[in-house]
């Protein structure tokens, strides 16, 4: 029996999550300066946003050989 594709987990690495694990908050908000150890509560962690950066499209330009064949 084959395992359905949404259940593979080979490439849920990989895929985005909106939701970021206590960890993962404390590292970004001490990138940003908004926690720092044994001042900040671990428990009350604020929001942090966490966006999916769209990557710029391939543009469509011809090189030399694809010129030459038309």
């Amino acid at each position: 029996m084959s395992l359905d594709r949404s259940l593979k987990s080979s490439g849920s690495l990989n895929q985005h999550r909106n939701v970021l694990s206590r960890p993962e908050r404390i590292a970004k908000l001490k990138d940003q300066s908004r926690f720092t150890d044994g001042d900040t509560d671990p428990i009350h962690l604020p929001k942090v946003a966490n966006r999916k950066i769209a990557a710029g499209k391939k543009s469509g330009k011809k090189g030399p050989k694809d010129e030459e064949e038309k």
